[in-house]
């Protein structure tokens, strides 16, 4: 089994070649990450950009766990898919535990798991982008977290829901999965760079793009309330 160090959390690539005994759970783990991060709201923290983007790099090794199309378009298209519907899932328990528990949620005191203010800026957020705030927050790091959870809360339409949600997880999975797959291959083919000797720098520019707005956001606000 992989050796564990609490920055394997934050780190997608351990979940990507998750092993235990030899038995590779790469593609069943990264399933999961991408279920919590988009509905639980204890899973804002994890990886969810970097680990799409590095999935498309390690995209044979991922899903030959399950069954390899002799294609490397469709194994391609085959894990986006999954992913997708993970994705799916997890917004709609989101949206689900939103609706059951928004009371609970506003009253409850802040601990390492859940911080209220994540929780106001995603609804002030929703409030602005209406249903279109659940595509745009696919793209931004806590906000998919919560972005569902809120329109439960707010008890938004559930067709309405249902329909961004699909819509946005599938446009954010082949997104970056395929960014990451084509990408890799282009520069190593035509430039002989190969982006598997350069995981930690992929992270950090992909923790850099996807973290400023949602830092330029709180930045913002902290401004706004100083004034």
């Amino acid at each position: 089994m992989n050796s564990f160090d609490w920055k394997n959390l934050i780190d997608p690539l351990f979940y990507i070649q998750f092993d235990v005994n030899g038995i590779k759970l790469g593609i069943y783990i990264v399933l999961f990450i991408i279920f919590a991060e988009t509905g639980l709201f204890v899973g804002f923290f994890l990886p969810g950009d970097s680990l799409l983007f590095l999935a498309g790099i390690y995209n044979r090794e991922l899903i030959e766990n399950i069954f390899f199309i002799n294609s490397d378009f469709l194994n391609v298209i085959l894990l986006s898919t999954m992913i997708a519907v993970a994705g799916i899932l997890g917004n709609i328990v989101g949206y689900w535990f939103g609706s059951k528990s928004g009371y609970y949620l506003y009253n409850k005191k802040d601990s390492f798991w859940f911080k209220k203010k994540y929780l106001v800026s995603s609804k002030d957020f929703f409030e602005r982008h209406g249903g279109r705030a659940i595509i745009f927050a696919r793209f931004l790091p806590i906000f998919r977290t919560f972005a569902p959870i809120v329109a439960g809360i707010v008890t938004m339409d559930k067709k309405k829901f249902m329909f961004y949600n699909v819509v946005s997880s599938f446009l954010w999975s082949f997104t970056l999965i395929f960014s990451g797959h084509y990408l890799y291959g282009f520069l190593l083919d035509n430039y002989q760079i190969d982006l598997k000797e350069h995981i930690e720098l992929i992270v950090i520019v992909l923790v850099i793009i996807t973290l400023s707005p949602v830092i330029l956001k709180f930045a913002k606000k902290r401004a706004k309330t100083e004034d």
